[in-house]
């Protein structure tokens, strides 16, 4: 999920969406409409070393750096580059082996992974076996409040079988574990460590201790991260040409714009429409699109809230014009969708094919029918017609949304507050309740971090789960999504999975807007990083290096 940036004015955003029409003063042509953008997955090899690089996080400083905990996009584009996971995420969304170099199912219940050896933390001290069973462990702790808990729920013991060995063994079959280990989930810490810093750990204060390219150095609260690179590291292939990495956190796109053009700030992902659009044709560096999980929808945050009656969902859905809104409010750069997962998830699993197979026998998404939006209105069983929505104060684009489907709403007799929410309270909506008092839904830009599409919609779709705040619950759903979740068989997964989507997608649980591209900046002195989304679980940064045009 996601942390906010600083306000924006509605009032803009609205004149923004109207440009073709009231807020204008021209001839009253109409726009020439945005070209999608062309998609690359990396930046240009890199070349020489650089010695200092300062990176800006635009939703916003950190509140830690635990693994365990990162579960938002700016800890885990720090993260990233600090603690390796035992699978790696490849830029095109394949895996690879990182710390663990082979894993193999003896048998349903039983996975055994074989670590890598001659790895060593920052302190020097070598990576074993109890170091990655302490870190799985931990995760299931209640103390530790990770975000991935749920991916213990089918584990019966997590024990080192060797030096370099460890073994897990499940109560029942589980798909799902062993993709995990490309993120937070997989992340390796010094057990030592881990004891010694207790609840402090991935703090300002306490620090990390883990083998990853860059070591954290420095974290000065409100001003930056500093990260030097770590000379240790044991890929050979990734050493870092980068010596030193500065995390600024400017939330503010004109702010930003303006770093980036200066050459204050050398690059970002996730920077604005405004932003990219403003720096595309400077000779500062060049804007990259690339393939992206992410995925913006409305949710209801609660089971009184009006959205939890799946027509007036049905019926936002209706007003809602998903080419205009991609055309003016992400000029073009991004693509509807059918449901919330995105197909690039699914793109790189042995069963691909049946994943896009039934992606396209989805339901078409529904062109504007406002006739018949005010019908489901009427229909509905909710007498309430007032939506209080929050969103990320300064996400420009989920506002710019919002405020589109406002207008929209307006039409069949339903009103939307838009309740804008600082960094802390946005981001703490999506794991603390008590801040989801209040609220009727949320504007979500979420991502998937594992790549099989199961892993976000189990916690979408099933009851208790950690996203279900509607309390959705269809039987047939959970049950297909069950079995899925204990056959390791690539097909049959797909089979019983995408039974599944095809039922909750007709429930509208949720409101599928868009899934935004990747948009990232760099200087024209660097390159050599990840374009696509996968970014926010590789070691993006150990990519990164000089051009020769201005690099040191």
């Amino acid at each position: 999920m996601k942390a906010p940036r600083t306000t924006v004015r509605v009032a803009g955003a609205l004149c923004f969406l109207l440009a073709a029409t009231a807020c204008t003063s021209g001839s009253g042509d109409a726009p020439t409409a945005p070209r999608a953008p062309k998609l690359t997955t990396t930046t240009p090899k890199a070349g020489g070393s650089v010695d200092q690089v300062d990176w800006n996080l635009p939703m916003g400083e950190p509140t830690t750096l635990d693994p365990a905990k990162v579960g938002d996009y700016s800890p885990s584009t720090v993260e990233a580059n600090l603690c390796d996971p035992l699978l790696r995420l490849n830029a095109d969304y394949s895996v690879a082996p990182g710390l663990a170099t082979s894993w193999k199912q003896k048998d349903p219940t039983t996975l055994v992974l074989g670590l890598r050896h001659g790895v060593h933390f920052w302190n020097g001290h070598t990576m074993t076996a109890k170091d990655v069973v302490a870190s799985l462990k931990r995760q299931g702790e209640r103390a530790t409040q990770s975000v991935n808990a749920s991916l213990l729920a089918n584990v019966k013991s997590i024990e080192a079988t060797g030096g370099h060995q460890v073994t897990v063994t499940f109560k029942a079959p589980d798909e799902l574990f062993l993709k995990a280990l490309v993120n937070g989930f997989g992340a390796v810490s010094e057990a030592a460590y881990l004891d010694k810093a207790k609840a402090s750990y991935g703090t300002a204060k306490g620090g990390l201790m883990c083998t990853g390219p860059f070591k954290l150095t420095r974290w000065k609260p409100g001003d930056s991260i500093t990260a030097e690179r770590n000379p240790d590291y044991w890929d050979t292939a990734l050493k870092p040409k980068v010596k030193s990495l500065t995390f600024r956190f400017i939330t503010d796109p004109s702010t930003l714009t303006s770093a980036l053009l200066s050459g204050q700030i050398d690059g970002s992902y996730e920077i604005s429409t405004s932003t990219a659009k403003a720096v595309a044709t400077s000779d500062t560096g060049t804007v990259y699109y690339g393939p992206s999980a992410q995925t913006n929808f409305l949710t209801a945050t609660s089971p009184t809230s009006p959205l939890a009656d799946a027509r007036i969902v049905k019926a936002l859905s209706l007003v809602l014009d998903r080419d205009a809104l991609i055309k003016n409010v992400y000029n073009g750069a991004a693509q509807k969708l059918k449901t919330f997962i995105p197909p690039l998830v699914w793109q790189n699993s042995p069963a691909s094919a049946a994943y896009d197979k039934a992606y396209d026998a989805l339901p078409a998404v529904p062109a504007p029918d406002v006739d018949r939006a005010k019908k489901l209105v009427t229909q509905a069983d909710t007498a309430r017609r007032t939506i209080t929505v929050a969103v990320a104060a300064g996400d420009q684009q989920s506002l710019q949304t919002l405020t589109f489907l406002q207008a929209g709403a307006k039409k069949i007799g339903l009103k939307i507050t838009i309740r804008q929410l600082q960094p802390t309270q946005m981001s703490g909506l999506f794991y603390d309740p008590s801040l989801r008092k209040g609220l009727d839904a949320t504007m979500v830009l979420g991502y998937v971090e594992i790549p099989d599409p199961l892993s976000y919609a189990v916690q979408m779709m099933t009851p208790g789960s950690l996203f279900n705040w509607a309390e959705y619950d269809n039987k047939q759903v959970t049950a297909l999504m069950r079995k899925a979740q204990g056959t390791l068989d690539p097909a049959e997964t797909a089979s019983l999975f995408t039974r599944a989507q095809a039922r909750y997608v007709k429930d509208y649980p949720v409101l599928p807007i868009a899934s935004p591209y990747e948009r990232l900046f760099v200087n024209k002195r660097l390159s050599g990083l990840p374009a696509s989304f996968a970014y926010l679980h590789m070691p993006w940064a150990a990519h990164l290096g000089g051009t020769g045009k201005g690099s040191s």
